[in-house]
């Protein structure tokens, strides 16, 4: 396969189930393990989002829909959480913060569902470099 065909994997797979992407990862690793590897280095998940930077995590957020944001922080650790926070306003996470209060319980589904349209966000904004990953090579400033 070449590395064009692993890129496509990958998109597709991020855009799974989580159980489905891993079990379906879990059989490629099975029969090649090299290719699989191949496959989860180009894969995005919703904890990559600790490798965008604070620029490229404000473009997100203008980018996402509000509910969509409450639903998939819901089900995220602390860190993914003041992530998003510290390039909010402090009214924005306020506001942010009582959506989910508000919200009460939610289907893992759901939860997982709103990661993944962040995720989708993110691959597109990646593409277009619209934002860069740490690391990614992107520019430097000075401050």
């Amino acid at each position: 396969m070449s590395p064009t065909g692993h890129r496509a994997v990958a998109e597709l797979i991020n855009r799974m189930e989580t159980k489905s992407a891993a079990s379906m990862l879990e059989k490629i690793e099975d029969e090649n393990p090299a290719l699989a590897l191949s496959i989860r280095n180009l894969m995005f998940v919703f904890d990559d989002v600790m490798l965008i930077d604070d620029q490229g995590m404000r473009e997100i957020i203008q980018r996402i829909d509000k509910k969509t944001l409450t639903t998939a922080l819901k089900g995220c650790s602390e860190e993914l959480k003041v992530q998003f926070f510290r390039n909010m306003s402090a009214r924005a996470v306020e506001m942010l913060r009582e959506d989910m209060d508000v919200l009460g319980p939610v289907k893992v589904k759901d939860v997982e569902g709103a990661q993944q349209q962040i995720v989708a966000v993110i691959a597109n904004s990646t593409r277009t470099r619209i934002i860069n990953l740490k690391g990614g090579g992107g520019d430097e400033y000075v401050t």
